[in-house]
């Protein structure tokens, strides 16, 4: 059976055709453009979002050149519009995950922070998409629907009007241990008498399209976190993983129960397959690819390219908190602001660049730390992915920093394979879940250089700098 698999993210569209025999035979990359307006606001055009969705699969579809059996579909989870259900036109742009502006509809909710965080594992905060479903209200638009962008986009393949359960797992408004819809939680963000997307399993068939042209089947939908954490074969609780993409995910498989983070983390369904669910812990940093992006933009480097010469030679005395766009898991700090120190005059642009990818590190340093409190357990192991794991530089730091050998996935597609391996389920019942996973391996390996000591005392220093950016006026 042959998987069309679609992961539509923040900066891109993939789209990738995967044979059970062949492996990946067709593959594109069509390129989306958010918006950073100054108020903290990120916003994509819908429409660009669906034309790369197509772009991108007839492009995958024409490079395979061969009968596709399914389509499947991994969404970027907190991303949230406005949109007419009878005709599926866009009345909104969508709102991106890192937009901050629904901040104060947490506020006013501040009373209801133990609740709210108990019932749906996740942290209040703007992060997720309930505010900005509230907020979407509150300054926009009281027309249409207002959901997350997976469910507009598999209205536009099916005619549905569904979501599967890990993206609504990332909303606020769902009761984790039931995978239900929680009334009580809707009606604090006011959207009690909002029209509600099915909530559907990520093996669960949806239906056709020909929105690429033959009738194709479509199922296998998930939110992109999950699917790498399902591609890299974390099937097991206690396995984690860390995705370097326009931001950096890290998840690491709790089984069957839902835990509580008491350490800043958040929980949410990691899959459900085959009737039975799985969870996940899971911690957030804001900008990895986008703090590239920022380097790019203000002339430290030409390209992604340039990252592990110029940081060859290390940070020296320079230390970064990138905080580009706050700080996530386990601050929740989306006040938070960038920083160095330890600028002189002999300070370099290789220093600069080197103290960010250590910035970087540091972040999922402490979100590992913060998973072996949750845990109990100490991380042996943590499995990476995405595009910036070719730094060489920034994979060795995370080593470091973290004090845990690393094995980079030697595919640089783990959410579209998750995907893809979600939809081979979804065409057939009887494949179990672990034989639907294929296509990855390890392409590099990186153990800890320094001691534990080394690396306690750099994160002292620079957590006193993050805790710097935090600060009060």
């Amino acid at each position: 059976m042959t998987v069309l698999a679609i992961d539509q993210g923040t900066s891109g569209t993939k789209a990738i055709v995967v044979d059970p025999s062949d492996g990946i035979v067709g593959l594109a990359e069509v390129p989306v453009h958010p918006a950073y307006l100054a108020d903290g606001g990120v916003e994509q055009d819908p429409r660009e979002l669906l034309d790369s969705v197509r772009s991108a699969a007839r492009q995958a579809m024409a490079a395979a050149g061969r009968p596709i059996d399914i389509v499947s579909l991994a969404n970027q989870g907190e991303t949230v519009l406005a949109w007419d259900p009878d005709t599926g036109r866009p009345l909104s742009p969508a709102i991106v995950w890192q937009d901050g502006r629904a901040a104060p509809v947490c506020a006013e909710l501040e009373g209801s922070r133990e609740l709210i965080e108990h019932r749906s594992g996740l942290a209040l905060e703007a992060y997720f998409s309930a505010p900005k479903l509230a907020w979407l209200r509150r300054t926009v638009t009281t027309d249409g629907v207002v959901t997350t962008s997976d469910s507009w986009l598999l209205h536009q393949l099916t005619g549905e009007f569904v979501t599967d359960v890990t993206t609504a797992s990332r909303s606020l408004v769902l009761d984790l241990d039931a995978r239900a819809w929680d009334a009580e939680l809707l009606d604090l963000f006011g959207l009690a008498e909002e029209p509600l997307p099915r909530v559907v399993a990520c093996d669960e068939p949806l239906g056709t399209t020909t929105a690429f042209g033959a009738e194709l089947a479509v199922g296998g939908q998930v939110v992109d976190q999950q699917a790498a954490l399902f591609a890299q074969g974390c099937l097991e609780a206690g396995q984690a993983k860390c995705t370097f993409g326009t931001g950096a995910f890290l998840l690491v498989n709790t089984g069957a129960t839902a835990p509580r983070s008491a350490n800043g983390l958040t929980t949410s369904v990691a899959w459900t397959l085959r009737d039975a669910s799985a969870y996940c812990l899971d911690g957030q940093v804001f900008t990895v690819a986008s703090a590239v992006r920022w380097l790019t933009d203000v002339g430290l480097i030409s390209a992604p390219t340039d990252l592990d010469p110029l940081a060859a030679d290390g940070a020296g005395d320079v230390l970064c908190v990138p905080a580009l766009a706050g700080l996530a898991a386990p601050w929740w700090r989306g006040d938070a602001r960038a920083a160095f120190a330890g600028i002189g005059l002999a300070s370099t642009r290789g220093n600069l660049v080197a103290a960010v990818l250590q910035g970087v590190a540091a972040q999922i340093a402490e979100l590992v730390a913060v998973v072996e409190r949750d845990t109990g357990e100490p991380l042996e192991l943590l499995r990476v992915d995405g595009g910036l794991t070719r730094s060489t530089a920034l994979m060795q730091a995370t080593a470091d920093l973290c004090q845990v050998p690393i094995e980079v996935y030697s595919s640089p597609h783990a959410t579209a394979l998750g995907a893809a391996a979600m939809g081979s389920l979804a065409l057939d019942p009887h494949l179990g879940v672990a034989e639907a996973i294929s296509g990855g391996g390890i392409s590099a390996s990186y153990a800890p250089i320094w001691d534990a000591g080394r690396a306690g005392a750099f994160l002292a220093r620079w957590r006193r700098l993050a805790e710097q950016t935090m600060e009060e006026e």
